[in-house]
């Protein structure tokens, strides 16, 4: 009789603990699913906010082309309707510029749609400050993991900082 509770024992400890395993595992991979396509957008966003803080007056145009890549069609339309007005303060400027990344961090997430935050160190030189300066710049870039990881929207540090 003490074999056979035991045997019945061990068959609800297992039939109760596999559900339980199944379960953790799949709250596993969910969250480890998240953490992927977070690092993911932060790479995007990263990448599409160094390029756009690596200006060169001289290759204006290059510069451009750099901005419209990775991104949606929408946002590429924007930046050609923008580029003239870009231009005429650029090149009289001198403007260059580099950055380098200091942090990414997601601030949001919905429907596969990605706003994250991009901290750079800036280093700008134009004909008014010809030594050149350094500044932290701060991008908010929105990505779209439903469009291939698409840049959607670009913002400055305004809609990085938190309303008051």
């Amino acid at each position: 009789m003490a074999l056979g509770t035991a045997v019945a024992l061990l068959v609800v400890a297992v039939a109760v603990s596999i559900p339980l395993w199944l379960s953790a595992r799949s709250e596993l991979k969910d969250r480890d699913a998240v953490v992927a396509a977070e690092k993911r957008a932060e790479e995007v966003a990263s990448e599409y906010a160094v390029g756009a803080s690596n200006i060169d007056y001289q290759n204006f145009d290059q510069w451009v082309r750099g901005l419209k890549s990775n991104v949606s069609p929408v946002l590429a339309n924007k930046f050609d309707a923008t580029a003239p007005q870009l231009k005429e303060i650029v090149l009289p400027l001198k403007w260059s510029s580099s950055g380098v990344p200091i942090a990414a961090t997601v601030r949001s997430e919905r429907s596969g749609v990605y706003v994250v935050n991009v901290f750079l160190n800036v280093t700008s030189k134009s004909a008014q400050i010809p030594e050149g300066a350094q500044t932290t710049v701060t991008y908010t870039v929105t990505v779209d993991k439903n469009l291939d990881w698409k840049v959607t929207d670009v913002g400055g540090v305004d809609s990085a900082l938190p309303a008051k």
